[in-house]
């Protein structure tokens, strides 16, 4: 897959000392949705269990053991993951994942 907005993952490590900790399980999520290959939800499914299948092509995965929330789009056909958030569980918590977008 192609990961669009890799640099949103690393500036949420970089961002701030606290957040230091999140450039393993974050260059891991990274490594690992890069080697994928995707068709469906299932797909990812399969890679991650615990990941959350949105509607829209909307999906959350876990990462750091639990501790991090990367909020994506997939869009399956073009082999394309688009990262919209990148947070811990207070700054998800305070987002709507359906419509949440970094990017802009």
């Amino acid at each position: 897959m192609r990961v669009v907005s890799v640099k949103m993952l690393r500036e949420y490590w970089e961002s701030h000392p606290s957040r230091a900790y999140s450039k393993g399980p974050l260059s891991a999520w990274h490594k690992v949705s890069k080697a994928a290959a995707w068709k469906t939800p299932m797909d990812v499914k399969a890679t991650f269990g615990n990941a959350s299948v949105r509607p829209g092509g909307r999906v959350v995965f876990n990462a750091g053991g639990n501790k991090l929330r990367i909020v994506t789009d997939i869009n399956y056909a073009a082999g394309v993951v688009y990262v919209k958030f990148v947070g811990d569980h207070n700054e998800y918590d305070a987002i709507n994942v359906d419509i949440v977008d970094q990017t802009k």
